[in-house]
């Protein structure tokens, strides 16, 4: 018997009258709060009203068949945890149907109503478990991002120390060295070692102004992701060792700022494995949205890897940055013909 303090909705779908009411009294017995529906477009309606915890579904009714119904349930978003009432001899079909997701099965004979209590109760049992499971994995996710959202801002309040502290400081030292190059215009030896202090400092400003860029990748508004990986590309590009680029033929806008973030450090692990491992001469990042999803992907044209090097760090890094975010990341490599990262965020109406 249920033991929470609100009795749990069932909802019964049977289109023999009889065998409803017997099935629907059964359950209020044992403490359910039972409804019934003798067609599918009962249970479309009824569903549209609200949903129960547990349906049991006839698979052969009248107006409509039971995987018939599934599918429209799953396509309309009415999906619920359902258990399956076959006729003699279908139980092979019921088989079938647990393998669409089903929690079981009972069969119309002398025993089903014997049988029913027991079988609703643990498949109630096993909606709390899933329940629970499913809350316990978003409250990890939560905290998840919550310590990547603190890492990232700590790593953007570095970069801007790096670039208004330090590189400031080394600017203005640059400017000194400057004037101190008309100091010694006299003097060759000095001169030429003001200009070797002058370059160093250059190379210096230049680092800490990578640096602070990597540390703070993600600025401005729902276009940030797409405008970062523009100058990602850009960046890579200029090294000079690839060719990089970002094929993406309109600005793709995203407001989710935490998992622009997230999706960008992905293509910038990316992009770096390319670079350290993969030997290739072309490097493309490409972006795309539609209204479902927006997909991300870096493709190399260098050596690829076998199946057993992607559980690598950084692939293991890039995996739990999409899971964080709910989106799945791929990797397809062949041995001497590339590598291709993908991530899918499915994207909330």
């Amino acid at each position: 018997m249920p033991t929470s303090a609100q009795p749990r909705q069932i909802l019964v779908v049977d289109d023999d009258e009889g065998l409803l009411m017997l099935m629907t009294e059964t359950l209020r017995a044992e403490g359910y709060a039972v409804s019934g529906a003798r067609s599918g477009s009962a249970l479309m309606a009824c569903l549209a009203q609200g949903r129960p915890d547990l349906l049991l579904l006839d698979l052969k009714l009248k107006d409509a068949g039971g995987e018939a119904l599934l599918q429209r349930m799953e396509r309309e978003g009415l999906a619920v945890p359902f258990i399956v009432v076959t006729g003699q001899g279908d139980e092979k079909v019921a088989v079938a149907m647990m393998r669409r997701g089903a929690l079981d099965y009972v069969s119309k004979n002398t025993a089903l109503l014997d049988l029913l209590p027991g079988v609703v109760s643990r498949a109630l049992r096993a909606v709390d478990r899933d329940r629970a499971l499913a809350a316990e994995r978003e409250q990890r996710q939560r905290l998840e991002r919550e310590l990547l959202e603190i890492s990232e801002n700590e790593q953007r309040r570095i970069g801007a120390d790096l670039h208004d502290g330090l590189g400031q400081q080394l600017t203005a030292i640059e400017i000194l060295c400057a004037g101190l190059k008309a100091d010694v215009a006299g003097q060759p030896r000095l001169a030429r070692q003001v200009d070797r202090i002058g370059q160093f400092l250059r190379e210096s400003i230049a680092q800490v102004r990578s640096l602070a860029r990597g540390l703070a990748p993600i600025k401005g508004g729902s276009d940030a992701l797409w405008a970062s990986l523009v100058e990602l590309a850009d960046r890579t590009h200029s090294l000079g060792r690839v060719e990089c680029r970002l094929d993406c033929p309109a600005v793709v806008h995203l407001s989710d700022a935490a998992a622009a973030v997230q999706l960008y450090r992905i293509a910038q692990e990316a992009v770096n494995n390319a670079l350290k491992h993969s030997r290739a001469r072309r490097i493309v990042v490409a972006l795309v949205r539609d209204a479902q999803e927006l997909r991300l992907s870096v493709t190399d044209n260098g050596r690829g890897f076998v199946e057993s090097r992607a559980a690598g760090l950084g692939l293991q890094v890039m995996r739990h940055r999409a899971s964080v975010i709910g989106a799945e990341l791929a990797v397809e490599s062949v041995p001497g013909r590339g590598t291709t990262i993908r991530c899918r965020l499915p994207l909330r109406p």
